[in-house]
């Protein structure tokens, strides 16, 4: 993003499908295509950024205006400065570069070079921008998330997803945005925004919503990975210790998610023994780091019910009045229809199956989470719990209707073909 410009970003990823042109047909593809193209993309951009950033003094330089300086170590900016002086070490920004510099400024340091995925995140989850569009926009132009893949986290249709994608590029262009590196002061001011990015990098990577695979190893990499580093970087944040928590302890489990052939594994199915025991161990210690602090948030939360069911030895000693309590106290953080059908689904646990689909079918009222396809996968076990096959058929064929992933639609026609014949709705 030279100078804070979209367009250029844009134009990297063009020259990155250009590359692929003419590398691809005598090297042949690589193993992840998309995420080629999304990494030399990024390293085009951050290219374009360190020339521009160095262009007026090699000008000035040529010019005679200045002497060349001499050579000192790159002084600590960006975000190592504040990962320096939350060590107690001095830092301050680089010469020559204000705060919230463009990314690749004079003095750019190997924290920045490292993380360059990161730094694009923050930039991009510009304050000038409504909290939706900066989140959907970087899932987009920073992440290389599909659009379709957008509006499902957002559970709106495609095209109203692209349109909020297209108002937040005009914002951009015609307000003159400039999405530089935020100055370290500014950047709790995005953490909110950022961890919710990295939150729905995971969750596409956890149950893709298109391709065949149930899970996209990569992207739960990436966001582990961006999870990390963010906790790394601000350490007095107890929420981004929470989100990291919650992304080990939900990718603990991905091996016994799927039999050999694939297929969906539910949560009380699962062999727990093939649970990841070194992610747990690490996502359990962050958790109880995090909520003794008293500053609880969304994340903590979710990673505390994660904790709860890497707790139970068994399905059958899951805690759920406590994981109950816990929906109960994330609704005030998170009051959507997602976090509602999960706590349905832990009260069909700790109390009955009718209970959970009271609440679930009280949830369908509203038109927009009606065409969510997984309220009527919920719906439906639900139902078949409660002895209800012909409420079941109905709602399987509803979320069939509205479109699965391919692994989903698997795992739902297995369920179709299970139910009994007759019943009451």
């Amino acid at each position: 993003m030279a100078g804070g410009d979209l367009e250029a970003a844009e134009d990297a990823v063009q020259e990155a499908c250009a590359a692929a042109l003419v590398q691809w047909p005598a090297a042949g593809p690589p193993d992840s295509p998309r995420g080629w193209l999304i990494g030399v993309a990024r390293h085009k951009a951050l290219d374009r950024i360190r020339r521009e950033s160095r262009r007026s003094e090699k000008e000035a330089l040529a010019a005679g205006a200045f002497p060349a300086p001499a050579v000192e170590p790159p002084a600590a900016g960006g975000f190592a400065a504040l990962a320096a002086s939350s060590a107690g070490q001095p830092a301050g920004p680089p010469s020559g570069a204000p705060a919230g510099a463009p990314l690749g400024a004079a003095g750019e340091d190997p924290l920045l070079a490292a993380d360059d995925q990161l730094a694009l995140v923050f930039m991009c989850c510009h304050p000038a921008l409504n909290p939706a569009a900066r989140v959907a926009l970087t899932l987009r132009c920073v992440c290389g998330l599909e659009t379709a893949e957008i509006a499902a986290a957002f559970l709106v249709p495609e095209p109203t997803m692209a349109q909020r994608l297209v108002r937040a590029k005009r914002k951009i262009r015609q307000a003159g945005i400039p999405l530089l590196v935020p100055a370290p002061a500014e950047l709790p001011g995005r953490l909110d925004a950022v961890l919710r990015v990295i939150y729905l990098v995971f969750t596409e990577g956890h149950l893709a919503t298109s391709g065949g695979e149930l899970v996209r190893p990569g992207l739960c990499a990436q966001a582990i990975g961006l999870a990390r580093a963010v906790a790394a970087l601000l350490p007095g944040q107890p929420e981004a210790r929470g989100l990291l928590a919650l992304l080990l302890l939900t990718d603990a489990r991905r091996a016994a998610r799927t039999d050999d052939t694939g297929a969906l594994v539910l949560l009380a199915d699962q062999d727990r023994r093939r649970w990841d025991a070194a992610m747990i161990t690490e996502g359990r210690r962050l958790v109880e780091q995090a909520l003794p602090e008293g500053r609880p948030g969304p994340y903590q939360l979710h990673a505390a019910i994660a904790a709860c069911h890497a707790d139970a030895g068994a399905a059958a000693d899951t805690d759920w009045p406590q994981i109950v309590a816990l929906y109960d106290a994330l609704l005030k953080f998170e009051p959507t229809a997602v976090t509602a059908a999960n706590r349905a689904a832990a009260v069909a646990m700790a109390d009955s199956p009718e209970a959970g689909l009271a609440i679930l079918l009280g949830l369908g009222a509203d038109p927009a989470v009606a065409r969510w396809p997984q309220l009527h996968v919920a719906i439906a076990e639900l139902s078949r719990q409660a002895g209800r096959p012909d409420a079941a058929r109905d709602a399987y064929d509803e979320a069939l209707r509205l479109g699965l992933a391919p692994a989903q639609r698997a795992f739902v026609r297995r369920q179709l073909a299970a139910l009994p014949p007759g019943g009451t709705k």
